[in-house]
């Protein structure tokens, strides 16, 4: 159109190489301060980094609901989706950053100061923080990434202001090496601050990582009963009847696994009804009697037929020994404490019947799994776990404190969070194989998998074919109340498609509910099926 027409003109070509030369510009800052922040965490700790301490930020302030579809969508994936996530934003800002900082300076590289002022509230707001140098990391990060951005934005070139109808164009004869140069150079000071802040914060773990190394458990003063000869299938595709540590399911918040190093760690007892605090060590620990028993673990947030359960062989402590020790009682015996809240080196606490930790089972702080020191994703060197109970009110990984009190006096995370205080484990039972939507031949099909009710034990497994009447499955040896036990039905398939359904009987005659519900507030019910097609 005329130069009298309304059409608004488009940027020129050089306003948009102005506005990449300053998108360039902030993401290179950006990377400048999450490598700085990286170097300064290895120096103060690893959790304090600015992704870590804003994740651990977001997870603690994402709503139940969106927390429980992370884990169903992502499953232990869903820590990496996170901090992935949150690069991904702070990426797009620090670009936006980049190309407001070439028209204004001062005011781009003080968007980048409130990364540090993010980073560093998120910090030292988490449970777990040590103090003021917690902030470090994000501060200085921050302030590095701001010089950077303010110096490279000022090697962009200027408008030109003297030329009718060229203004925001970019001005000829620029220093394009000089930028280069620049810009190159900042990219290699940040891949070495970040390949340097690595390598420290593994250094930093060394001590943690020779601490378990040199662990020798010691043999059980109570060993666990052989497990039955039969209490594995020979069924293909069902679940092994002990669950590897490399394949053991892994739900909590936890961003950095804790590096703890087993010669500091201590463990302190102490609130209502304890006549005798007690500060333990690891190798008090190790001097006492200890208990070897297998033991099934279920997450709340395990959906029907989900895989976040699995089946140990645990060796610890039995936890009753050292509250009795510490005069404590059960509300049972006039106890005044009714809950034990356990606390984490990363600050997570959960809180756990007294009642039940003291009734006679086998609640324990575990200090081996399958033969082997405690795994550092699964708690090393001591987590606690009380059979019958939901891990989020029993299983305190890296555990540190234990405290005695009440269920009106303190909430633990997540029941802040809109979960149950007491959630006993429900009777489940799953169908491993065959899976979902496979093709099967007709004839005689095995139809397996694992069901569980701990502290109760498994009385009876049905199998129901499409609306057909209820079929007992053959139940597998059991080990014990405590653990899963496996079943197993020959079927005779009928071609076309099926639906095959299954349900369990606990010890108590509790039938497995029909009714189905999510995980939010006390674990999931329902009945587990899949749809398979016979040709």
């Amino acid at each position: 159109m005329s130069d009298h027409g309304t059409t608004p003109r488009k940027p020129p070509a050089r306003t948009w190489t102005r506005l990449g030369l300053g998108a360039l510009s902030g993401l290179l800052a950006g990377g400048a301060a999450l490598a700085v922040a990286e170097l300064v965490a290895a120096a103060v700790r690893p959790q304090a980094g600015p992704v870590v301490a804003v994740g651990a930020a977001a997870i603690d302030r994402t709503p139940t609901a969106v927390k429980d579809w992370a884990i169903r969508t992502f499953g232990s994936d869903d820590k990496l989706v996170l901090q992935l996530g949150i690069l991904a934003v702070l990426t797009l800002f620090a670009l936006a950053v980049g190309a407001f900082a070439v028209r204004r300076r001062r005011a781009g590289a003080a968007g980048v100061l409130v990364f540090g002022a993010v980073g560093g509230a998120a910090a030292l707001g988490r449970p777990d923080a040590t103090g003021i140098t917690d902030a470090l990391p994000s501060v200085l990060g921050a302030i590095a990434g701001a010089v950077l951005l303010y110096f490279l934005a000022g090697l962009v070139p200027a408008p030109h202001r003297d030329v009718p109808g060229e203004q925001g164009e970019p001005g000829e004869g620029w220093d394009r090496r000089r930028f280069v140069i620049a810009a190159t150079a900042a990219a290699a000071a940040s891949a070495g601050a970040g390949v340097l802040g690595r390598a420290l914060s593994g250094v930093s773990g060394r001590d943690a990582v020779a601490s378990r190394e040199n662990v020798t458990l010691p043999p059980p003063g109570s060993p666990v009963p052989a497990v039955p000869r039969r209490a594995q299938l020979r069924v293909a595709g069902v679940s092994p009847f002990v669950t590897p540590a490399g394949d053991f399911y892994r739900v909590d918040t936890a961003l950095v696994v804790p590096k703890v190093d087993a010669t500091a760690w201590r463990l302190r007892i102490h609130g209502e009804g304890v006549t005798r605090e007690r500060n333990l060590t690891f190798d008090d620990l190790l001097r006492r009697e200890l208990t070897e028993r297998d033991i099934t673990l279920t997450c709340v947030s395990n959906e029907v037929g989900g895989p976040y359960v699995g089946n140990a062989r645990w060796i610890g402590v039995r936890l009753a020994d050292l509250l009795e020790e510490c005069g404590v009682r059960p509300p049972s015996a006039g106890g005044p404490a009714d809950q034990l809240v356990a606390r984490s080196v990363d600050g997570m606490t959960i809180g756990s019947p007294v009642e039940d930790v003291m009734d006679g089972r086998d609640a324990m702080l575990a200090v081996g799994m399958n033969g082997e020191p405690l795994p550092f994703d699964h708690g090393f060197p001591v987590r606690m776990l009380v059979p019958g109970l939901y891990g989020y009110v029993s299983a305190c990984k890296w555990i540190e404190d234990i405290e005695l009190t009440t269920f009106d006096a303190y909430d633990a995370y997540w029941v802040k969070r809109d979960w149950a205080r007491e959630a006993p484990i429900k009777t489940q039972s799953r169908i491993d194989t065959p899976k979902p939507f496979a093709r099967l031949e007709a004839g005689t099909v095995m139809v397996a998998g694992v069901a569980w009710a701990q502290h109760r034990g498994i009385d009876k497994v049905e199998i129901r074919v499409d609306d057909g009447p209820w079929q007992e499955a053959t139940l597998a040896a059991e080990d014990s109340r405590d653990t899963w036990r496996q079943w197993s039905y020959a079927w005779r398939a009928a071609k076309g498609g099926h639906t095959l359904t299954v349900r369990a009987t606990d010890r108590t005659g509790q039938v497995q509910t029909d009714k189905r519900t999510r995980t939010v507030p006390d674990g999931a019910s329902g009945w587990h099926s899949v749809v398979v097609t016979v040709d």
